[in-house]
C-alpha cells in the first residue's frame, strides 16, 4: 500500500511517499493559497495515487482561517448574564506599559452573542431548566451566520442543557458544543476553544469534504497532538489541527534523531513563512494551555513556539531607521524577490546573494529563481541604511537569526531547560542554513540535519500513530465518581478506536492553585511539581481537576530509508540537497549516519544524547 504525507505550507506544499518496496521519495510544489486542494490533487496525479493508496495531510485551513479572520460567520450562546466573556477573557494585559493597546481583534460581533435562561450548578445540579429556545431560534434566524457555538456555565459536569440545544438547532447550522469539544474546567477556555472550533469548523469540514470526493485515497489528517484523526473527525473538531503542520515537523524530528541515537532535542523547523520550535526530553513536551493569536485553545497540543521568521520574511526598515525582519512574509505569492514576481527583500533573497544558495541547485533546478532580482531588492534596503548591499544582507540575517534564537529560548532556557544538553535538530528549507549560528549562540554543541530536512513534516506524519485524547472535569468528585468517569472515557475511546491503547493522566494541583500539572496515571504529583516550580509540599491537599485518557493506535513503520555511506568532512562547506541546504562555518566537522542524517558537531564532541 502506498502511503502519502502532504504538509501544506504557506510557500510549498511537500509530498513524502512511501511505496512499500523499501523506497522513499519526496518532491514538492508551490503552494496556491486561494486553491491549496487544487496543488494536493496535482501531486497525488504525479504519485499515481490510488484507492488502496492512504494519505496523511497536514492542513493549515483551520490556522489561517483564524489567523486571518476568515472563519465561518458565527453565534456564541452562553448562560444569560455571561454573554461578555470573550470580550472580558482574563483581563491579561499584553501589553503592560501601553496606555493605548490596540484592541483583541474577536471572531464575531457583539450583536452574535447571546444568552439563554438556565443554570447548571458547580456539581451538575439543575438549578434553573433551559427556557427561551424558540425565541433562540428566531434571533439566530436574522443573524445570517453559518454556525454556532454553545458554551453554558458548568455544562462540563452536566452537558444536558447543551445537548438540548444543540438537537433543536441541528440541521441548520454547524453546531459545537463545549461538552464535546473541551468539557473542562475553566468558563473562558472553555469558552474560546468552542468558538474557535466553530469558526474555523465548517470550512475544514467543506474543505476536507471537497478533498475527499476527489482524491482516489484514505484520507487522515495530522492533529496539533502530534496523532492522526480521520477526516471525518477533523472536521467536526477542527480546533485540534490548529498546529497540524508544526506537529508533523516535531514527530518527523524525533524519529529521525532516534534513529540517529539521540533523544533529547530541539526541533527548528524553518520554513517560507515562519520558524516553529519545539523542545523534545524522550518524548515531546505537550500543552493544554496553549494561546494561538490570543486566543486560549485548551485542547491537548505539542508544545510549539511559532515566531515570524521564515525564508519568506520580509525586510523593511522601520520609521526610525532600524532594520526589521517580518512578521510579515511573502508567502508563496508574489514569494521573494528571486522567485521572480516579488519586489521585496527576504531572508531567502539575503542568503542567494552572500552565495548560500545555489541558484542552478534551488530544488535540483526544477525551479528557476533570479538573482539579479534579490540584488535590486536587497539593493533598497542598503541605500535606506547607508550601507553596501552585502552589509544589508548579511544583517538581514542576523536580525533574523535574533529573532529565532529568541524563540529556542523560550521553549528551552524560559522553562528550566539547558539547550547545552540537547541536540538541535534542523529542518525545513532554511533550517540548515541558520542552525550552526543559533547552536554556537546558545552554547549548542550538536546539530543534525536529517534525511528529507526539507520535507519532514510530511515524514513525520507518515511516522504518527493514531491518536485521540478524551477529558472530564472532576473537580470536587470523590474517588469513586472519578474511577466512574475513566470508565466512561475508556468505554467511549474502545469504541471509537479499535484495538487502541489506552493510558490514564489527571491534572492535579495544590489545593487553592490556579492551574495544574498533568500526571501520568502512577506519576508522582509532588516529584512533577518540584521539577517544574523547584519545590514540593506533601502535607497540603492534592486536587484533581481534569481526568485525560488517550486512546493510540501504532502505524505501521516507514519502509525505507536513504542507505548513503559514511562521509566527513570540516568546514565552511555548503551542502545543497533537494528542499534544503545546509551551511557548516569554519570550526564545525560533519559527517552522515547510515540513515541520511547529517550530523555536524563543534569543536569537542560532548555528550548530548540519552546518556546526557
Amino acid at each position: 500500500m502506498i502511503r502519502i504525507g502532504i504538509d501544506s505550507g504557506g510557500t510549498f506544499t511537500d509530498f513524502v511517499v512511501d511505496r512499500g518496496d523499501g523506497s522513499i521519495e519526496s518532491f514538492k510544489l508551490r503552494s496556491n493559497p486561494a486553491n491549496p486542494a487544487g496543488v494536493i490533487l496535482e501531486g497525488l496525479t504525479k504519485i499515481g495515487a490510488t484507492a488502496s493508496s492512504e494519505v496523511i495531510h497536514g492542513s493549515t485551513v483551520a490556522t489561517n482561517a483564524l489567523l486571518e479572520r476568515k472563519g465561518a460567520p458565527m453565534a456564541f450562546v452562553t448562560t444569560e448574564g455571561f454573554e461578555d466573556i470573550l470580550l472580558i477573557g482574563r483581563q491579561h494585559r499584553p501589553y503592560l506599559y501601553d496606555l493605548t493597546p490596540p484592541p483583541r481583534r474577536l471572531l464575531l460581533p457583539r450583536e452574535r452573542t447571546m444568552g439563554v435562561r438556565e443554570r447548571i450548578y458547580f456539581d451538575g445540579e439543575i438549578g434553573k431548566p433551559l427556557e427561551g429556545v424558540a425565541r433562540l431560534k428566531k434571533r439566530l434566524a436574522k443573524l445570517n451566520v453559518r454556525s454556532v457555538a454553545i458554551c453554558l456555565l458548568h455544562s462540563y459536569q452536566n452537558p444536558i442543557h447543551e445537548k438540548q440545544l444543540a438537537e433543536a438547532l441541528a440541521g441548520e447550522y454547524n453546531v459545537s458544543c463545549s461538552h464535546e469539544i473541551c468539557p473542562e474546567f475553566r468558563e473562558f477556555e472553555r469558552a474560546s476553544t468552542t468558538a474557535v472550533n466553530a469558526y474555523v469548523g465548517p470550512l475544514m469540514d467543506a474543505y476536507l469534504s471537497r478533498l475527499g470526493e476527489s482524491i482516489p485515497a484514505k484520507l487522515s489528517i495530522m492533529q496539533s497532538n502530534g496523532g492522526l484523526i480521520s477526516a471525518a473527525g477533523a472536521g467536526r473538531h477542527a480546533v485540534r489541527t490548529i498546529l497540524s503542520g508544526p506537529a508533523g515537523g516535531v514527530m518527523g524530528a524525533l524519529h529521525m534523531a532516534r534513529l540517529a541515537g539521540f533523544e533529547r532535542i530541539v526541533g527548528f523547523d524553518m520554513g517560507g513563512t515562519s520558524t516553529d520550535v519545539s523542545l523534545v526530553d524522550g518524548v515531546p513536551v505537550e500543552t493544554t494551555e496553549a494561546e494561538v493569536d490570543g486566543f486560549p485553545v485548551r485542547i491537548p497540543m505539542l508544545d510549539i513556539h511559532t515566531v515570524g521568521a521564515g525564508g519568506g520574511s520580509i525586510a523593511r526598515v522601520d520609521s526610525g531607521g532600524l532594520l526589521r525582519v517580518g512578521p510579515e512574509s511573502a508567502g508563496a505569492d508574489p514569494g521573494p524577490a528571486c522567485y521572480g514576481t516579488g519586489k521585496l527583500a527576504t531572508v531567502t533573497d539575503a542568503h542567494l546573494y552572500l552565495g548560500h544558495i545555489k541558484p542552478d541547485a534551488f530544488l535540483n533546478g526544477q525551479m528557476r529563481i533570479y538573482p539579479e532580482r534579490s540584488e535590486a531588492a536587497l539593493g533598497g534596503i542598503a541605500k535606506r541604511l547607508k550601507i553596501t548591499t552585502r552589509e544589508a544582507a548579511q544583517g538581514i540575517l542576523r536580525v533574523a537569526n535574533s529573532n529565532m534564537e529568541r524563540a529556542i529560548r523560550a521553549v528551552s532556557i524560559e522553562r528550566g531547560h539547558d539547550p547545552r544538553r540537547f541536540a538541535l535538530v534542523a529542518f525545513g528549507g532554511g533550517g540548515g542554513l541558520h542552525a550552526c549560528d543559533l547552536a554556537a549562540a546558545l552554547g549548542m554543541s550538536t546539530v543534525i540535519v536529517p534525511a528529507f530536512a526539507g520535507v519532514l513534516s510530511a515524514l513525520g506524519m507518515l511516522a504518527a500513530d493514531r491518536v485521540r485524547d478524551y477529558s472530564a472535569g472532576v473537580l470536587g468528585r470523590s474517588a469513586r465518581e472519578v474511577e466512574r468517569s475513566f470508565r466512561t472515557l475508556e468505554k467511549r475511546a474502545k469504541s471509537e478506536m479499535k484495538g487502541a491503547k489506552l493510558t490514564r493522566s489527571v491534572d492535579l494541583r495544590y489545593q487553592g492553585q490556579s492551574y495544574e500539572l498533568n500526571v501520568p496515571g502512577q506519576g508522582d504529583f509532588h516529584q512533577a511539581h518540584e521539577k517544574v516550580y523547584g519545590y514540593q509540599d506533601r502535607t497540603r491537599q492534592v486536587e484533581q481537576v481534569t481526568i485525560r485518557v488517550r486512546a493510540k493506535v501504532a502505524t505501521k513503520p516507514l519502509t525505507g530509508l536513504p542507505k548513503v555511506a559514511k562521509a566527513t568532512g570540516h568546514g565552511p562547506a555548503l551542502l545543497p540537497e533537494y528542499g534544503s541546504t545546509t551551511l557548516i562555518p569554519k570550526g564545525w566537522s560533519y559527517r552522515r549516519d547510515r540513515y541520511g542524517n547529517l550530523l555536524i558537531e563543534r569543536g569537542q564532541r560532548q555528550a548530548v544524547g540519552p546518556q546526557a
